[in-house]
């Protein structure tokens, strides 16, 4: 299958859990709206379960890439840091997978693979990865944390090594999932925060 295909599978899962739990959500309906049939879609993931992980895989992906792009983005290290805490809250606030992802808290509606890699027969590269381990709360503050001091250690080269960048990113990272669960009431309250937690002369 093309990749397009698998996406446009993958689109038609995410749009139908948007309108029903992923318990009323079924196989033919998907493969319906994507215009395949049910088989190409059951060749393409195995199962509904797979289909699930598949579905958390490509979100967390698309989570990363939003880290990956603020980080990237323009100005000072401490604003680009209060771009991945932005990012992070309105990501989850947009997507309930993301949320869950990030706060470990799935709710019924949902589906809830397990996190850990789970045997695959499956022939396709995408579907092998998506049956591999699924990240947990932890693992996304590693990542977060550690590209961030990546990133960010090569734009201050010389100012801070990687040891003095990586405690305040993790407190940045673990800043951003609080803002999550309890967003901050005022607007600019992510950057202040962000200024408390992360001195200017620390980055």
């Amino acid at each position: 299958m093309m990749p397009a295909a698998r996406e446009s599978l993958l689109d038609a899962a995410y749009t139908a859990l948007a309108r029903r739990p992923w318990s009323a959500v079924r196989m033919v309906d998907v493969a319906a709206a994507a215009g395949v049939s049910r088989q190409t879609l059951y060749n393409e993931f195995g199962s509904k379960d797979g289909l699930a992980r598949a579905l958390v895989r490509r979100e967390a992906d698309g989570y990363l890439a939003g880290v990956e792009r603020a980080l990237a983005g323009p100005g000072e290290p401490r604003e680009r840091l209060t771009a991945v805490v932005e990012w992070t809250s309105s990501a989850a606030r947009e997507n309930a997978l993301v949320r869950a992802m990030l706060t470990g808290c799935w709710s019924e509606r949902l589906p809830a693979p397990p996190l850990a890699a789970v045997p695959s027969a499956s022939s396709v590269p995408a579907q092998r990865r998506a049956d591999g381990p699924l990240p947990t709360p932890r693992d996304f503050v590693r990542i977060v944390r550690d590209r961030a001091v990546t990133v960010l250690t090569g734009a201050t080269a010389g100012s801070a090594g990687t040891a003095e960048l990586t405690r305040p990113c993790e407190l940045v990272v673990r800043l951003a999932l609080s803002c999550v669960a309890a967003p901050p009431a005022a607007d600019g309250g992510m950057a202040e925060m962000v200024r408390a937690v992360v001195p200017r002369q620390e980055v």
